[in-house]
């Protein structure tokens, strides 16, 4: 079910019958010259609308914002003030919560906002809210991975490469534009190599300064279709679980309770 295309009286129907709803997030950000700047909130929406059709959820309207400052050199990336890309999240979540939905899945396309949504997690900790959060590690299952691992004539990839372009092909085949794909595949570029070990900022861009890793040229609709229904399965399998756990929610009241005896002592 998607949020947008349910009347208020559905959605409050749908609260009391699943609980969950899934906010799925990407970014606009360039992604080579071939596909569309949408890409990653494209793909994570369309995953979690087709899982929420075999595990009944309630999936939140396309979100696309979220960590992309790497990105801000090109065109069409939106980027917010960090402060307010975090108070922007604590908000919608906590809209979804105050609709109803006791458990809430983000779902994310972007390889980019890894860190932040970990920090995000733990920013639950701040202050007791009657919503759970959880933030999936994986878009396809062991078996998955390995599948595609057979279907993929290429070793690298991160970005508008071959899984990203197969996706969209299977997505919206009407915005990759084929005829765009560089010729030469995008590897890292190394140029922080003689540093210390280090993680910054600039490192993807110091690796990738055209916003390009991989070879986009043997990506195939069907390839991407494989895949959708690959990370859909996946992502289904997750929310039953999801609709399943106790033990969060226990984990949480119990954490609250000791962190508010502790303010009272």
């Amino acid at each position: 079910m998607q949020w947008e295309q349910l009347t208020a009286t559905d959605l409050a129907e749908a609260v009391r019958h699943t609980r969950v709803s899934v906010l799925a997030i990407g970014v606009l950000e360039k992604h080579s010259e071939h596909l569309p700047l949408g890409t990653d909130y494209l793909v994570a929406h369309a995953i979690a609308c087709r899982a929420a059709e075999l595990e009944p959820a309630v999936v939140f309207p396309p979100f696309y914002f979220g960590q992309i400052y790497e990105a801000r050199c090109f065109p069409g990336a939106v980027t917010l003030k960090p402060t307010l890309l975090l108070d922007v999240f604590q908000g919608v979540l906590d809209e979804i919560g105050r609709n109803g939905f006791k458990k809430i899945i983000i779902y994310s396309a972007h390889g980019g906002n890894t860190h932040f949504l970990r920090f995000l997690s733990q920013s639950a900790l701040w202050q007791e809210r009657p919503y759970s959060l959880y933030i999936p590690e994986r878009m396809l299952s062991p078996e998955g991975e390995e599948e595609w691992k057979k279907m993929r004539d290429t070793e690298l990839g991160g970005h508008a490469c071959e899984w990203e372009t197969s996706m969209v092909l299977a997505i919206h085949p009407e915005l990759v534009k084929m005829d765009r794909i560089p010729e030469q595949p995008a590897s890292p570029l190394n140029r922080m190599r003689d540093l210390p070990p280090t993680h910054t900022g600039i490192s993807w861009y110091s690796d990738y300064p055209d916003h390009y890793a991989g070879d986009a040229r043997p990506a195939t609709r069907e390839k991407g279709q494989t895949l959708l229904r690959f990370a859909s399965d996946y992502l289904a399998q997750y929310i039953a679980a999801v609709k399943a756990d106790r033990m969060v929610p226990t984990l949480m009241a119990e954490f609250s309770r000791r962190a508010e005896e502790i303010d009272e002592a």
